[in-house]
């Protein structure tokens, strides 16, 4: 949906333009109203304007003047002239320096109509033109190894997506089939002499390290890679023959590793540390490599500089003191509950129960692990919202604190299900409680200032919300856009007093916010479909 800015010191011209045609038929979302060039560079600067059609002389600054400021600071925004007979010459050189198009006073509704729709087709051709296939295969190549080292991130991190897609992704950007291969990871990390540089330093120390690994493992190996966040560099490898002597690549792997770790000493001078790990199926075992890789990073390199190691089967972990992995995977709990996707969050949390029951429903240690974390996303979304947990649950807080939950696996499940029912019933009431009261505001607002600048833009100011973000709640509400009530309301009120006083006309017409008559006569006559008069008349 489009949003369109009309300009012109005239009120009568805006107002009979944006409040008697069918604008929502043209895909425009919102008319924007300004009395003079000034009032629309302040609209622009909080709200993103697709068509401005501007009046060329007013006073203070031309319509012309406010056209080039546009094309400097909003090139996006096109731009329609309405121009008197006198200033047709200027209308036509304005074209030439990019105006999209221009109206001759008096303008019908038809004309005005079929020129924004022209200018319309003209924005959709260039935004169809813009993510066509050849720009958006350029624009991916240029960040394709930002983007491999992402989706290698949220691998690692434990971000679990249906089999097929990983291959759909993987095939996008271009990254070798690793699925239901054996794979191995090479970490590094940079040491001594590479700390004292800047982070655009580091980072093309970085990309050097990258294109040695490359150089060094790509005659045998498909190779991905990336920085997680841990700041350690991640090659993940892939034999590009099929073999079973896993045993005779790994001595190859280690020894290729270790040709890496020299080449960087050698040639970027400087130190690192190198792990290779033992082989896992993709992607199944990737997060559990990972996570192994990264405890022996901890547990045998630690602080200790220019280390060698590898993982050996036997350092795998415990089964008996593996984490719950469901839990920690991406999106987490508390990521989830801040973006306010709850059918996802009780997705998460049945997956976790899952695991548990399968896996740890006899461990006390791990139920507990499962309680502190999910207590502590819930208790951490409430305070961010100002709110107490306790006055949200009631008695389900008085449990958690008296232990309760955690006393069995089934106890805790239905315990963090109806908590999080409580939580999402209080955010929604809370969401539309917020938006009840903005409505009342508006209209509040206007009924009060119904013969005055009841514009969009100065409604948004007097609430202090953004006038785009005002607009859609508003709809989202009442089905109905703030200009549309605005104009109902006027209508209603004017039928009210042309009823049941004795004003005149013109009047009438000022207490609408009309500057003159004949435009109030217009609207009015379309709306109900007689004159002012003529429905005084019929009410004898």
């Amino acid at each position: 949906m489009y949003q369109l800015l009309i300009v012109d010191d005239e009120r009568h011209v805006v107002e009979r333009l944006a409040g008697t045609m069918d604008w929502e038929s043209l895909g425009i979302e919102t008319v924007h109203r300004a009395y003079s060039a000034q009032e629309a560079i302040t609209l622009l600067h909080t709200t993103t304007i697709d068509i401005i059609i501007t009046d060329i002389q007013m006073p203070g600054m031309t319509g012309l003047e406010l056209i080039a400021i546009v094309r400097r600071k909003w090139a996006k925004t096109r731009c329609i002239l309405l121009s008197g007979f006198a200033d047709f010459s200027y209308a036509q050189e304005a074209i030439q320096h990019g105006t999209a198009d221009y109206l001759l006073k008096p303008v019908s509704e038809e004309q005005v109509r079929d020129t924004v729709q022209r200018v319309l087709q003209q924005i959709q051709a260039e935004w169809a033109e813009l993510v066509s296939g050849q720009r958006i295969q350029l624009t991916l190549k240029e960040n394709l190894p930002l983007l491999k080292g992402s989706l290698l991130n949220e691998l690692l991190q434990g971000r679990r997506y249906p089999g097929e897609e990983w291959e759909r992704k993987m095939l996008e950007l271009g990254i070798p089939s690793f699925h239901h291969s054996p794979f191995a990871m090479v970490m590094v990390r940079m040491e001594e002499q590479f700390l004292h540089y800047d982070a655009r330093s580091l980072s093309l120390f970085e990309y050097a390290v990258g294109n040695i690994a490359e150089e060094l493992f790509s005659p045998q190996y498909e190779i991905w890679h990336s920085k997680d966040s841990h700041d350690y560099l991640v090659f993940m490898l892939k034999l590009r023959t099929e073999s079973t002597e896993i045993e005779e690549w790994q001595q190859h792997l280690e020894r290729t590793s270790s040709e890496l770790q020299k080449a960087v000493t050698t040639y970027l001078k400087g130190k690192i540390s190198v792990l290779v790990s033992t082989w896992g199926q993709f992607p199944d075992d990737v997060t559990t490599v990972y996570n192994q890789a990264l405890s022996l990073f901890r547990k045998r390199i630690g602080s200790e500089h220019n280390l060698f190691m590898t993982t050996k089967e036997d350092e795998a972990p415990k089964e008996s003191h593996r984490t719950l992995q469901h839990l920690y995977e991406l999106p987490t709990l508390t990521q989830l509950l801040e973006t306010g996707r709850w059918s996802e969050v009780e997705e998460k949390l049945i997956g976790v129960f899952k695991e548990l029951n399968e896996q740890w429903s006899q461990s006390q240690e791990h139920v507990l692990e499962v309680f502190f974390a999910v207590s502590a996303a819930f208790s951490y979304i409430t305070h961010k919202n100002g709110r107490q947990l306790a006055e949200l649950i009631g008695p389900d807080y008085y449990k958690m604190t008296e232990g309760l939950p955690f006393r069995s696996a089934s106890l805790l499940r239905d315990w963090s299900l109806r908590v999080l029912g409580q939580l999402k019933a209080d955010m929604d009431k809370e969401v539309n409680d917020a938006r009840s009261s903005i409505v009342h505001r508006v209209q509040q607002f206007v009924e009060q200032n119904l013969s005055e600048d009841v514009s969009l833009q100065t409604i948004a100011d007097h609430i202090y919300l953004h006038p785009v973000y005002l607009s859609k709640i508003y709809k989202l509400e009442t089905k109905q856009n703030i200009t549309d009530y605005v104009f109902q309301l006027r209508m209603e009120k004017a039928a009210y007093l042309l009823k049941n006083s004795q004003d005149k006309i013109y009047e009438i017409a000022e207490k609408m916010g009309y500057q003159r008559a004949h435009s109030f006569i217009h609207v009015f006559k379309k709306h109900y479909g007689v004159t002012p008069q003529e429905f005084r008349d019929q009410q004898i």
